[in-house]
């Protein structure tokens, strides 16, 4: 078994709409390989989800390197399976949810959370946002287009399909953590999922390929703008709540653990600053540098 608490009083920077074990009892009928959901808790909360043994993608093939060729398949196949779940079917939202088809309402919704962490650590990080190159108006390169984006239905989606919550066992890949499932438009999936999974070039374009031909068309639907727009967003995003986080991270680490948040908040940010228009200047050092006044802080606790 595997027994899952939520962290108390954590900051909050993903969009969270619905329980875990409510979406996981919702996708159960439709989607294979997830967690069984054992029982479930309200207070104190906790879930207890049935393990499965297996190797964590992430531990045999980190980020950038190549994955299996089973994975790519498996990660379409799970993506086809949540975008048949029927409307009815799934949790309820809150009353001023997007409408199906909203997508340019969905890319604000995802837009105002990323705004509003942006905002509440603004003043204490001004100088290493500044240092870093985030601009006053970070969410300002990406705000104009979402009346661009292509209508299309919404559909149930995971929202992190990344290597740390796959696991492989027996030739098929599990997929695991669904607190941040969202209802949403299925091209904001693949955008997610392109971002933290930096595949090599040739499975990217594979894993596309295979999407486009598996999912019915009009979640597909729009030019590549669409999915680029959703991309930038995570790029932004990511330098922005990472710098927030990978801080507190480093305070009490070892020597090699925060080389690695440093060296992997300057790929970050460098991809980050891209979408603004700047040249890819951040170095592990020159993070660490501006940094250090955290990692020398007492260990954070939630």
């Amino acid at each position: 078994m595997n027994v899952r608490i939520p962290l108390a009083a954590a900051d909050t920077m993903d969009v969270r709409v619905w329980r875990e074990e409510d979406v996981l009892g919702c996708i159960q009928p439709y989607v294979r390989h997830i967690p069984e959901l054992r029982h479930s808790s309200h207070d104190p909360a906790f879930q207890v989800h049935h393990f499965i043994e297996g190797r964590v993608l992430d531990g045999f093939a980190p980020r950038g390197s190549a994955v299996p060729a089973h994975v790519l398949d498996d990660v379409v196949g799970v993506m086809e399976q949540l975008v048949r779940i029927p409307a009815e079917k799934t949790p309820a939202l809150p009353s001023d949810w997007p409408a199906s088809g909203d997508s340019a309402g969905f890319g604000r919704l995802l837009a105002r959370l990323t705004q509003l962490v942006y905002d509440t650590h603004r003043d204490e990080y001004a100088e290493v946002f500044a240092d870093f190159g985030i601009p006053a108006e970070p969410l300002a390169v990406v705000e104009a287009r979402w009346d661009d984006l292509t209508p299309r239905p919404f559909a149930v989606l995971h929202a992190d399909l990344h290597r740390k919550n796959m696991i492989v066992s027996g030739g098929a890949t599990w997929f695991l953590d669904w607190e941040l499932a969202l209802w949403g438009d299925p091209v904001y999936e693949l955008g997610i999922h392109f971002h933290k999974m930096d595949y090599p070039d040739d499975q990217r374009a594979e894993v596309r390929r295979r999407w486009r031909a598996r999912l019915p068309e009009p979640c597909t639907a729009g030019p590549t703008a669409d999915l680029d727009l959703y991309i930038a967003h995570e790029r932004v995003k990511s330098a922005v709540v990472d710098t927030v986080r990978y801080s507190k991270q480093l305070a009490g680490a070892d020597r090699s653990f925060q080389d690695f948040l440093t060296g992997r908040l300057a790929r970050k940010l460098n991809v980050a600053r891209a979408v603004w228009g700047s040249a890819p200047e951040m170095t592990p050092e020159r993070v660490a540098r501006v940094l250090a006044p955290w990692a020398e802080r007492e260990p954070w606790t939630p």
